[in-house]
């Protein structure tokens, strides 16, 4: 087995025999410091697997430390002592390059924790991870998403907020994703929470908890989601739309790494790593008067920018590709593939929903194709042209047909419920006129047989 080593920094010999016995006790080596130069030469002599170093130092600060291990010996993660309510000091360190940061007076199951997480970055296995350019959750060759790789591989390994900017669907939580699973918290939860669809008045109980009895319809205690992600990481989707009565609250909560139960007297501690995203202009909301500063200022820490897929569309034929075979394993069929009329027609398209929308594009397009083979008329793409003649404009045609045939009710209707009824209809005549020979009613109907075997999935007809 082998031992484990850190390197302490601190020029009180009070703060460095508390530390030492600490870290002795969790079986581990220690090296000790009171200053920078002789940090940097323990550093160079033994490689520490894990630094603790104080802010205040005599002849320099912990940042410079920071800077210095990023430049020589950047696998080693660096943590910051930091004077108590010094946030914007501690910010500083992590944007340095700090794996994270603890508070004086040191609190010494928070110490533990820390140490504990970092240690897990020097194991082979991270290092192998860290070292290696596996495209994981973040599919694609294109330079902006290798960049895109090598950003979360980075961010991995520190505890520092990131907050994720990007369109709409165009894979921030599959970044958010990667950050957790390529990072010390991988064995933790991993909670994703759209803050927009939470109702305002349920949002402190939802994220927090509440003690049975708190409020009427409190029938049992509710950990909530802050305790839910608690040795992992909680990802904040649509920050933008929490209300200004929750922003303080979460604040308090992310500072203070402690959650109050509504209904409870006591802060329960907790354990997480936030990180948050929104498809909105936030800098924008916070001049609004929308969004508080502070909490921008605390969950902005790392900034990640995730490009739309029109800036990287040589990597569409690869996500095509991937999309296209969980959709087949999904419906138990033989996978689809695309023309290259088809790629060439996608390459060309400005898709205003990313990779959300290649999604839906390709699931439609997979009902509605020939021999399982996709062409650029089976895409119904805005814009595009749909040869005379072909399948998927006869097909186009006949539906017109029925729908102007079929009556339509008065009053408010449900669109999609109808169009549901109508295609129901149709299917099961088609099976019945072909004593429900799924290949001959696929036939009668104008598709194909996985085409039929789709529809009676979606419709619970199977």
């Amino acid at each position: 087995m082998t031992t484990q080593t850190a390197l302490i920094v601190d020029d009180e010999p009070d703060i460095r025999d508390l530390l030492e016995i600490t870290l002795t006790r969790m079986g581990i080596t220690t090296y000790t410091a009171p200053d920078l130069a002789s940090a940097r030469e323990l550093l160079q002599q033994h490689n520490p697997q894990l630094c603790l170093t104080d802010m205040n130092l005599p002849d320099g600060n912990g940042i410079e430390l920071v800077h210095w291990i990023q430049q020589h010996t950047p696998c080693t993660p660096v943590a910051v002592i930091t004077a108590y309510g010094s946030m914007d000091t501690a910010i500083e360190s992590l944007k340095a390059g700090a794996f994270d940061f603890v508070s004086k007076p040191v609190e010494l199951p928070r110490l533990r924790e820390l140490v504990n997480s970092a240690l897990k970055l020097s194991e082979p296995k991270a290092r192998e991870t860290a070292e290696s350019d596996e495209p994981g959750l973040l599919l694609g060759d294109s330079p902006q998403i290798r960049k895109l790789r090598t950003q979360t591989k980075k961010l991995a390994r520190s505890q520092a907020p990131v907050f994720i900017s990007g369109e709409s669907g165009s894979g921030k939580e599959l970044v958010a994703r990667m950050i957790h699973l390529q990072g010390p918290r991988s064995d933790g939860p991993f909670v994703a929470v759209n803050c927009g669809a939470i109702p305002s008045e349920l949002m402190e109980s939802e994220f927090f908890g509440h003690k049975k009895g708190s409020f009427t319809g409190a029938v049992e205690n509710k950990q909530g989601l802050f305790r839910s992600a608690d040795g992992g990481t909680l990802f904040l989707d649509e920050v933008a739309d929490l209300p200004l009565a929750m922003q303080v609250k979460l604040l308090r909560a992310i500072q203070e790494k402690a959650v109050r139960p509504v209904g409870d007297t006591k802060e329960v501690p907790v354990d997480i790593r936030v990180l948050s995203a929104t498809h909105k202009n936030l800098p924008e909301l916070v001049q609004e008067g929308d969004f508080r500063q502070d909490l921008f200022y605390r969950i902005n820490v790392i900034e990640l920018a995730v490009p739309p897929l029109r800036e990287r569309a040589e990597d569409i034929p690869l996500l095509a590709e991937h999309i296209l075979q969980r959709i087949a394993r999904e419906y138990e069929c033989d996978p689809a593939k695309l023309t290259a009329a088809a790629i060439e027609r996608l390459k060309g398209y400005e898709f205003p929903g990313n990779v959300r929308e290649l999604e839906n594009i390709l699931e439609r397009a997979f009902t509605l194709c020939d021999e399982d083979l996709i062409d650029a008329g089976d895409l119904h793409l805005g814009g595009g042209v749909v040869p005379a003649g072909s399948a998927s404009a006869t097909r186009e045609t006949e539906s017109e047909t029925d729908a102007a045939a079929a009556p339509v009710p008065e009053g408010e209707i449900d669109l999609e419920g109808y169009l549901e009824s109508i295609e129901r209809q149709a299917i099961e005549k088609a099976l019945e006129a072909t004593r429900w020979n799924k290949t001959a009613a696929a036939k009668r109907l104008g598709i194909s047989f996985r085409a039929l075997r789709y529809r009676l999935k979606k419709l619970g007809m199977e």
